[in-house]
């Protein structure tokens, strides 16, 4: 059975990730890692490897004491936090793809994993069913360093055959793991708030509307695109991928239906001039026809799940 190592395990995407892959895999083939611990359920089932992305020569040791196939590197400073320290963000997000990419070279790896994001698209884009091949001017550090990142990847596949594999992730909605300090993570507090305190402030406008995805329909995206044959890959910068568009408006409503006493303010900051260079929804298409792509959740559905495994974790 191969070999996995996935980097950024304690994040919002790597919560969810490796507990899939181990399942799929085994407890044993799947290596989580990151520079603060993971999650218990995490800790618990299988091997955890301190480890900075920065640091070359650990992660080249860390593959090979594992025999390490295919990594999925996750670890990133997010588009709000990133704005707060722009040099240290583009060198943690940077240099680590950079690093895991040379790695990959080196070793002879399988396969590599790496997020995109719709932030490499900005103002000039187009904002409805944004295709696949738009104008991409992004005006965020995160959607800049995304952008390069996604240059590197089909460089990296073009001059040096390293099978390296992307999405575009729109806003991701996950119960195991708080926000992390990127613009679309109110999709993620609201709820929190709504069972704690029955209100939220939302730092953007009502009618925001932005790509959204539930986190299990993206961890079937990551997995399927890993596992798809190679052929079938014929994008080596990132894919699209959509899920469902909806604004802090609409998803407030849905949760009135559980919550028939929420209430929710705005009050926007400076994560409101990102979202407005962003789509509002994602032509994923492309994936569709490549590799057979299908999200399955929708808005009530994905309340329904958030306000109920919330509520567990929080009792």
């Amino acid at each position: 059975m191969k070999k996995i190592l996935v980097i950024g395990a304690s994040g919002q995407i790597g919560s969810d990730l490796v507990i899939e892959l181990r399942k799929r895999f085994g407890n044993e083939n799947t290596i989580a890692s990151d520079i603060r611990l993971a999650s218990d359920e995490i800790m618990s089932s299988g091997t955890f490897e301190t480890l900075n992305v920065l640091e070359k020569d650990n992660l080249i040791n860390v593959c090979k004491k594992y025999n390490i196939q295919e990594i999925y590197h996750l670890a990133a400073i997010l588009s709000g936090n990133a704005e707060k320290n722009p040099l240290k963000s583009w060198e943690i997000n940077m240099q680590g793809l950079l690093n895991v990419l040379e790695v990959a070279k080196e070793l002879s790896l399988n396969k590599i994993f790496w997020p995109s994001s719709i932030a490499v698209f900005g103002p000039s884009t187009t904002k409805t069913n944004t295709p696949q091949f738009d104008i991409m001017d992004p005006n965020t550090v995160y959607g800049i360093s995304k952008l390069a990142g996604e240059r590197w990847c089909e460089y990296f596949y073009e001059k040096f055959n390293v099978d390296v594999r992307s999405l575009r992730y729109p806003g991701l909605i996950s119960y195991k793991a708080e926000a992390g300090g990127g613009t679309t993570d109110y999709a993620v507090e609201i709820f929190y708030e709504a069972i704690k305190n029955k209100k939220y402030e939302c730092f953007l406008s009502a009618e925001t509307s932005l790509p959204m995805m539930y986190m299990e329909d993206a961890i079937n995206a990551t997995i399927e695109l890993m596992e798809a044959d190679k052929q079938k890959i014929k994008i080596r910068s990132s894919y699209n991928l959509a899920g469902i568009s909806f604004n802090p408006k609409e998803i407030a409503n849905e949760i009135k239906k559980h919550i028939t006493d929420f209430k929710i303010t705005y009050k926007e900051d400076f994560r409101q001039a990102i979202a407005n260079s962003w789509p509002k929804s994602i032509d994923d298409s492309v994936a569709k026809k490549d590799w057979g792509w299908q999200h399955k959740y929708n808005l009530a559905e994905m309340t329904k799940i958030m306000l109920k495994e919330i509520a567990k974790k929080l009792s």
